[in-house]
């Protein structure tokens, strides 16, 4: 490739982690597992990826959203525990999986050593530098500006659904969140499921953010700069989907090319996963095993084509506006490690790349900084969702899930006032439960028919936990609130800190 001035354009890489809450001992479907096996596959090697990196003097290499919600997990003292079991599990069903491919096939008995020597690395790396938590690790990170942070309301709910109160107190309190463990609140937010609806720009610059996220349809595909919203100073950055559907489109991308390892076909005895993709339709029994040396092919091979991807795009929008451009391309970060299991291995190989052939990679403070802003903009309802509307989070199959978390809020919003001058762990309790009824999450999953039935519970199990404290709230029971709140808590251990006065004299 020619190599091109950085002048000629940047380059964002915009990470979003979060996982619903999981409560201690609780019953996903998959148990505890997928927070652990993101914490294993994901979090570690990208953080592990950014601290290497910046040993080389490297800054700005990626903008990383962490949910308020996530971060209490990764804080939290039992889901510590639980992950360093889970690690030294993994370990362990390596060498069973090692004595039971032995004499298999020898990309079976390789694939059993290097998962046991990455359970050993991580092991490492879990007990040197995560033990007390996510928020020890990430905070350097941030400090030497290596990543740019972006928060989020508390507890993941699609705001344009949520009363005004409702809304400002959940921004309030997840920006309180995350400058708690931090040590600053960030002043950029990954807004849940990027929704917007006209008007919330002002609660984010009230709330001191000044910038977020939206789905490139919402700007009509014009992603080449920031724009301010509206009158305000509050700046948007367009998802560029051309880009970004290189890699994990919703039919196609470079996951599922046939040398990389196969997430879903599972050796059941060890839980390892041995296969590669083989085909589309290959199925489980007929995928051939993993092959490393055809992965790393393919990923150099990916990474070369995004690169070559983001340049094209790059000089097209320079050409088209008469100015350096900017790419913004956003996942998960669930997808690297995690889904993909190439995947730190590919986003290594693109933020090397990217520099040698000139395009500067930084962070959306950074393209601020450097000049990628263009004219305001009126921005329509949106999300990243289906349709790039609403239809995923208020369409038909869950307006029971509408319906309830309207009534949750209007009947959290007619409480009695609270007294401004105690804190009252009841109406603390009472709060966390109406927020976790508004999760985004359990209208997702209900939409796209993915543990469905969990979320519909999850979802009535807090709906149920906040009326019954809004009842005896109302009743004057105050001591038997106090109680139940207390019980509770003990059982969700998130957010504890969270202070209802907040609400109270905000409505």
């Amino acid at each position: 490739m020619t190599p091109v001035p950085a002048e000629e354009g940047s380059f964002c890489l915009v990470l979003h982690s979060h996982l619903p809450w999981l409560p201690h001992h609780g019953a996903w479907p998959v148990g505890e597992e997928w927070l652990y096996q993101a914490w294993a596959h994901s979090y570690l090697p990208v953080v592990d990826l950014v601290r290497r990196l910046g040993a080389e003097g490297r800054t700005d290499l990626l903008t990383l959203g962490v949910t308020p919600v996530l971060a209490a997990q990764l804080d939290d003292p039992y889901a510590l525990r639980s992950v360093h079991d889970w690690l030294g599990n993994w370990q362990l069903r390596a060498r069973f999986a090692a004595g039971r491919w032995r004499g298999a096939d020898p990309l079976l008995r390789d694939l059993a050593a290097a998962e046991h020597r990455a359970a050993g690395r991580a092991l490492e790396e879990f007990e040197t530098r995560w033990r007390h938590g996510f928020s020890p690790v990430l905070r350097p990170l941030v400090d030497a500006g290596l990543v740019e942070l972006l928060g989020g309301p508390a507890t993941h709910p699609f705001q344009p659904l949520l009363r005004e109160p409702v809304r400002r107190f959940a921004l309030h309190t997840g920006l309180a969140d995350t400058a708690r463990r931090i040590g600053r609140a960030p002043a950029g937010i990954w807004a849940p499921e990027c929704g917007y609806a006209p008007g919330l720009e002002r609660g984010y610059a009230a709330a001191g953010v000044r910038r977020f996220l939206v789905d490139g349809p919402a700007l009509r595909g014009d992603t080449h700069a920031a724009r301010p919203v509206g009158e305000s100073d509050v700046v948007c950055f367009g998802r560029d989907l051309e880009v970004t559907y290189r890699v994990w489109s919703p039919k196609a991308g470079y996951p599922g090319d046939p040398a990389y390892r196969d997430f879903h076909t599972f050796d059941h005895p060890s839980g390892l996963k041995p296969s590669r993709v083989t085909g589309k339709h290959v199925p489980p029994e007929r995928k051939r095993p993993y092959d490393p040396v055809l992965a790393a092919a393919a990923v150099a091979r990916h990474a070369d084509d995004f690169v070559g991807t983001v340049l094209a795009r790059l000089r097209s929008l320079r050409e088209r506006h008469g100015r350096p451009a900017l790419v913004v391309a956003a996942y998960d970060t669930e997808l690297f490690g995690h889904w993909w299991h190439e995947g730190p291995a590919w986003l290594e190989a693109v933020l090397r790349r990217l520099p040698e052939v000139g395009v500067r990679v930084t962070t959306l403070r950074g393209a601020i900084e450097a000049g990628h802003v263009g004219d305001p903009v009126e921005l329509p309802a949106s999300s990243w969702g289906s349709g790039k509307d609403w239809r995923v989070w208020d369409g038909e199959q869950v307006s029971d899930l509408v319906a309830v978390g309207a009534a949750v809020q209007d009947e959290l919003l007619a409480l009695p006032a609270q007294d401004p001058r105690v804190r009252d762990p009841a109406r603390d309790q009472l709060v966390r439960e109406a927020l976790l009824t508004l999760s985004s999450d359990w209208a997702f999953m209900v939409t796209k028919d993915s543990a469905a039935d969990y979320a519909r519970r999850r979802a009535k199990v807090h709906g149920d936990r906040f009326g019954e404290l809004a009842s005896l709230v109302r009743a004057g029971q105050d001591a038997r609130a106090r109680r139940r709140a207390a019980d509770l808590r003990g059982e969700d251990g998130l957010f504890g800190h969270l202070d209802a006065r907040g609400l109270s004299c905000g409505s």
